[in-house]
């Protein structure tokens, strides 16, 4: 048949602008839709404009620390309105970039919503038209789940929210305890804002290394962030101007905003995809096989949407797999094994691979190497806090299975780890490596006796 498109793509974030750039410089014919901003939630409402924010938010503690390396530093102030407003340019020339990078490929990009009203037809709702694709690939995202149960959810603001807000609120309560959740309470923290942190788990980041969760939990109310665990919202009200959380302990926390961080969900609604025939799974996500392919043979689907792994690198990995099965008939699988990903909190986390609990339960024998210590930057300063590095290994074949690092620059140290992860280092590899010195990375490779052992799953020494 002869289409308009050979690949119409419906969501212009990281995943979408990919695939669209990628395939338009094949040689294909690309149409490519957004209804907000070209950029998604990592460059315009997540990843981008959130690690600006820890930027400013750890000033402070610079200013702090400089004394004592013999710098006197006067009187300082922070403005809201300035930081606001410079993130604001930096992420419109980011999303220029992106638009750009697809009509140089010779895609077409669409300002508005696409719905599909079959498997190979796509209205363009802002157009009120319809154009017809080979290919169509669905890559619109997810949004903050919007507790809809919680009485008085109206009242609270969301991740994409607390990026724009008019002021800066003198204090706020923060329910989640992922990694949005812990981001922004120490961002809102290092800018002068009361934070209390509400949780219903018993820690915080739950899918992390236990040694990453309780050092991090320490470190932060050592910081003066409160954190209530085992506990949820019963309601939110809202009197006098300010908010008043009920918390199922029967206190109310009294605050200027309250932000609900308790997951994402798929941005699947009002797509027509039941039109087209795609299978949606329980929480509303598109399922896929191993190929990111739908129900319907040329309806694929990748990134948050799949709510696979909701990370910004997955779904460009998935993008390019797509593009490689799809188009230069090389059929790929995405590889969601061994992810480096970071937590941006203040100390910062690094990791990849599996914790030491997950190592536990899927080898008869771990050892598990571990050094805290003081990292030197912060012995001038006075400073207390405390670094880790952790290394998982598998005792049998001496695979490091997981490196788990908090302190300052956690994230980079991880994503160089997992290369040497990816590509099965064992641990006579790492005490083979010449140490970095003074770097507290050289840690990673200077530890030569396990801290402790595990034999199915128990701890044996």
């Amino acid at each position: 048949m002869n289409y308009d498109y050979d690949l119409f793509v419906i969501g212009g974030g990281s995943g979408g602008v990919r695939a669209a750039r990628v395939a338009a410089a094949l040689g294909k014919r690309v149409g490519i839709a957004e209804e907000f901003r070209f950029g998604g939630t990592c460059v315009i409402r997540g990843c981008v404009p959130k690690k600006l924010y820890v930027y400013a938010s750890q000033f402070h503690e610079h200013f702090e620390d400089a004394a004592g390396y013999g710098w006197s530093v006067g009187e300082t102030s922070f403005d809201w309105p300035t930081l606001v407003a410079n993130k604001d340019r930096e992420i419109a020339r980011l999303e220029t970039l992106y638009q750009r990078g697809i009509s140089g490929a010779g895609g077409e990009l669409f300002a508005t919503r696409a719905e599909l009203v079959d498997a190979h037809t796509v209205r363009l709702v802002g157009e009120n038209r319809t154009v017809t694709a080979d290919q169509i690939l669905i890559a619109t995202g997810g949004r903050p789940n919007p507790h809809a149960a919680l009485p008085g959810n109206e009242h609270c603001i969301f991740s994409d929210e607390a990026f724009d807000l008019k002021e800066l609120p003198k204090s706020i309560v923060i329910a989640g305890g992922g990694y949005i959740a812990v981001e922004f309470a120490n961002i809102f923290h290092g800018l002068g804002v009361e934070v209390t942190l509400v949780y219903r788990g018993k820690e915080i980041l739950s899918r992390f290394d236990t040694d990453l969760r309780r050092m991090l939990h320490e470190a932060m109310e050592a910081k003066g962030i409160r954190i209530l665990c085992h506990t949820i919202f019963e309601a939110i009200d809202k009197r006098d101007g300010r908010l008043h959380a009920t918390l199922n302990s029967g206190e109310v926390l009294v605050a200027d905003q309250v932000m609900l961080a308790i997951g994402r969900i798929p941005n699947t609604e009002g797509l027509g995809l039941e039109k087209a025939g795609v299978e949606l799974g329980k929480t509303g996500e598109i399922v896929v096989d191993a190929f990111s392919r739908t129900s319907v043979e040329n309806i694929w689907a990748v990134g948050d949407v799949t709510d696979r792994v909701q990370l910004t690198p997955v779904a460009i990995h998935e993008a390019m797999c797509f593009v490689e099965t799809a188009f230069k008939a090389n059929p790929t699988k995405p590889d969601h094994a061994c992810i480096p990903t970071a937590v941006f909190s203040q100390p910062e986390i690094g990791t990849v691979g599996l914790s030491e609990d997950d190592a536990g339960k899927k080898y008869a024998t771990v050892d598990v190497y571990r050094a805290v210590f003081r990292p030197m930057r912060h012995t001038l300063s006075g400073r207390q806090e405390r670094m880790l590095t952790k290394l998982v290994v598998d005792a049998d074949s001496g695979r490091v299975l997981g490196a788990h690092v908090l302190g300052p620059d956690a994230g980079e140290m991880a994503q160089l780890l997992g290369i040497a992860l990816k590509a099965g280092l064992t641990k006579s590899d790492f005490d083979a490596t010449m140490a970095l010195h003074p770097s507290a990375a050289e840690e990673l490779v200077t530890m030569y006796k396990p801290s402790h052992r595990l034999v199915n799953g128990e701890r044996a020494m």
